[in-house]
């Protein structure tokens, strides 16, 4: 058997770990509420410099991607049904599985992959990729059940990458910059115990 001293302590920074990762995840979403209103002030590419998406892929890097799935989850539908935007059917929705992606990879891959400068960017190009891909068959089902009519190749390639470019430059500079600081002050990764 083992120490329960030391059982007792694990357990206690399990606890702990899992009150910062709760109210780190908190503070993500509220960022995330307040991002497109900073965002919205640049009309030309506002809105294509893609604002909900840094919390839920920071959220993963620093808190796990069973954090940056749920905050990437709830964000868009959270902040349709209380602001009215994004409109909550096909967009909100469909938005919140491709940001549960961005989240959920993110954290998954920077969790799995071997420490060193190019984790990061590879975890977060993982992440980018495969949300786009959720997104694009999230919104395939949705357009197919919810609505009358069809989601396209063209516009998944439109939606996903010719107009979301502003945002994506900004995530491939912003994310690793915030992440790596935060490595740098030991704040990252979480211990479990």
């Amino acid at each position: 058997m083992g120490d329960p001293a030391f059982a007792k302590e694990g357990i206690r920074k399990m606890k702990k770990n899992h009150m910062i990762c709760l109210v780190l995840s908190a503070l993500f979403l509220a960022i995330g509420f307040v991002l497109p209103f900073l965002t919205g002030q640049i009309p030309e590419v506002g809105s294509m410099l893609l604002p909900l998406h840094l919390p839920a892929l920071i959220c993963g890097f620093v808190c796990g991607w069973p954090w940056g799935l749920l905050v990437g989850f709830v964000l868009p539908i959270a902040r349709s049904l209380l602001l009215g935007m994004p409109p909550l059917v096909p967009t909100a929705l469909a938005m919140a599985f491709e940001m549960a992606g961005y989240g959920a990879v993110a954290g998954l891959l920077y969790q799995r992959l071997r420490p060193g400068r190019g984790r990061v960017y590879a975890a977060l190009i993982g992440a980018m990729l495969a949300g786009r891909a959720v997104w694009g068959l999230a919104s395939w089902a949705i357009y197919a059940l919810l609505t009358q009519s069809r989601f396209a190749l063209a516009a998944f390639w439109l939606g996903g990458f010719v107009n979301a470019w502003p945002g994506m430059i900004l995530q491939v500079v912003l994310v690793p910059l915030i992440v790596m600081a935060l490595e740098r002050a030991r704040l990252i990764p979480l211990k479990e115990n």
